[in-house]
């Protein structure tokens, strides 16, 4: 089930946030266990953005030792971030367990992200000059509202509503996801991937590192692999169609682009609107017609099909 959505503005800005819990939103009946967002904006050139959690929610049911935990991996982040000359700008409390801050680094990223993540219970959730990813239990409008999502400007974005089927409730098994540790790079993915686990190890073989079972984390992992060799993006989603085997529709995120994907049987839904300055696209049609309500033509992508825009 699941549903998927991603919107991108051509040369220009917009309330993305508001636009992506709409769209959400239309679509939480198609997954009502988790709601996430790729919302990619701008902090200047040289800033980067680190969205990490420092607890799973129903770990603070555990009692008062939870939160000093909390507070203890929190500062272990910060700490972590001076030793390797990062200049922290900001570092914003999200939730209970959940930040958000801004920095500047020149250093090695993966390193950095290794050494934070390194601190047990920190799991970094996105890493980069532009995306900031969010996700945790509940409907689009409750994980919106709790991250203070409503007002986020920005360029682009891709969201999902999660139906759990194969893994559990959790915020580490809710979507999108990053590819770690390349920044800015994030997938949503509806449908299922029959060579995940052979395709994985073949990508540990390489060096790549998962932090999930989930196959659309493969996905994220394969495209940001064939970027890094200087394949394009358009190259590189042509190539997994190729490449991955199952039924499947995806979309992918970088810093300046929007990419969608259908296998070759296109038994996963996906309704795409474009105009000449704005995109849209969702698993049903109700979803783009929540931030458009007059009349639009949509289409469909055919089997095997594969599209990039760029802002």
């Amino acid at each position: 089930m699941c549903g998927i959505a991603g919107v991108i503005h051509k040369g220009s800005s917009a309330n993305i946030g508001q636009q992506m819990t709409s769209m959400l939103h239309a679509l939480n009946h198609r997954g009502p266990d988790s709601a996430g967002f790729a919302l990619y904006g701008s902090t200047g050139q040289s800033k980067h953005i680190i969205r990490f959690k420092v607890a799973e929610r129903e770990e603070l049911e555990t009692g008062f030792d939870i939160h000093r935990k909390i507070e203890e991996r929190k500062a272990g982040v910060e700490l972590r971030l001076q030793e390797l000359g990062a200049d922290v700008e900001s570092m914003e409390k999200a939730t209970e367990y959940a930040y958000r801050c801004v920095f500047d680094h020149y250093g090695d990223m993966r390193k950095l992200a290794d050494y934070i993540e390194d601190i047990k219970g920190v799991e970094i959730l996105s890493l980069g000059s532009s995306l900031e990813l969010i996700k945790d239990l509940g409907s689009a409008q409750e994980v919106a509202s709790e991250y203070s999502l409503g007002s986020f400007q920005g360029t682009h974005a891709i969201g999902h509503t999660r139906m759990a089927t194969e893994s559990d409730v959790d915020i580490r098994s809710a979507h999108p996801y990053w590819a770690y540790p390349y920044n800015d790079i994030a997938v949503v993915h509806n449908g299922q991937l029959t060579n995940y686990w052979s395709s994985r190890r073949a990508l540990e073989h390489k060096g790549h590192r998962f932090k999930s079972d989930c196959d659309s984390e493969l996905i994220a992992v394969y495209i940001a692999a064939k970027l890094e060799q200087g394949i394009s993006l358009k190259d590189a989603m042509h190539g997994s169609v190729g490449e991955l085997d199952g039924v499947f529709t995806y979309l992918v995120a970088t810093h300046d682009s929007l990419g969608m994907a259908k296998d070759t049987m296109a038994a996963k839904p996906v309704v795409l609107y474009e105009s000449d300055d704005f995109i849209a696209m969702a698993s049903e049609e109700v979803a783009i017609r929540s931030i458009f309500p007059h009349e639009i033509d949509t289409t469909d992508p055919i089997e095997g099909e594969v599209r990039v825009w760029h802002n």
